[in-house]
C-alpha cells in the first residue's frame, strides 16, 4: 500500500487501529535503524505495525512486535521479521516519552510508517487506551456523520 501525497511523503503502511482504540495526546516522528535486508523488504511494502508498541530499554525506545517480512533475495544476512527495532530520537524528545509513558494508562504506539527524503520514518503517538463505551461512542459518532452527509447529499 504504497501511496504519495503532496508533501513528498510516500506511506507505506498505516494502522488503522490505533485511531479506534487510542486517544492520542502527542504525535512526533522518529527515524528508524534498519538492515539492509529490512530497508529492502519495507521499499517492497511487505511491514506491518497494526500490534506493535514501543518501549523504553536501556535509555533508548524500541518497537516492539513489528512485522517486517524477509527479503526474498537474501542469503544468510537475512533478518528476523518480529526483530526488536531502534528507534532514533533526541534525547530530550527519549526523556519526554518516558516521562509520558510512566504516567498511569499511557503508551506509545506507531500510526504510520512513510518515507521522507528517501529515509524510512516513523510516526508516534503517545496514547491513552479507550474504554468499551468511548469505542461505541465514537462509533456512533462516525455513523451519525456519515448519514448527516447523505441526507445533505439527498436534500441538494
Amino acid at each position: 500500500m504504497k501511496k504519495k501525497t503532496s508533501s513528498g511523503l510516500k506511506i507505506i503502511c498505516l494502522n488503522r487501529k490505533a485511531s479506534f482504540n487510542f486517544f492520542f495526546e502527542d504525535l512526533l516522528e522518529a527515524g528508524i535503524v534498519l538492515k539492509g535486508s529490512e530497508i529492502k523488504s519495507v521499499r517492497n511494502g511487505k511491514v506491518n505495525i497494526a500490534d506493535s508498541y514501543a518501549i523504553e530499554k536501556k535509555g533508548e525506545i524500541i518497537l516492539i512486535n513489528s512485522h517486517i517480512s524477509s527479503y526474498k533475495h537474501a542469503s544468510y544476512s537475512n533478518h528476523g521479521p518480529y526483530d526488536d527495532r531502534k528507534l532514533l530520537l533526541n534525547k530530550r524528545e527519549i526523556n519526554k516519552l518516558i516521562g509520558k509513558m510512566q504516567r498511569e494508562g499511557f503508551t506509545i504506539i506507531p500510526t504510520k510508517m512513510y518515507f521522507k527524503n528517501g529515509k524510512a520514518k516513523i510516526e508516534l503517538a503517545v496514547a491513552k487506551g479507550k474504554k468499551k463505551y468511548d469505542k461505541r461512542l465514537t462509533k456512533k459518532n462516525r455513523d451519525w456523520n456519515r448519514d448527516k452527509a447523505r441526507y445533505v447529499r439527498k436534500s441538494s
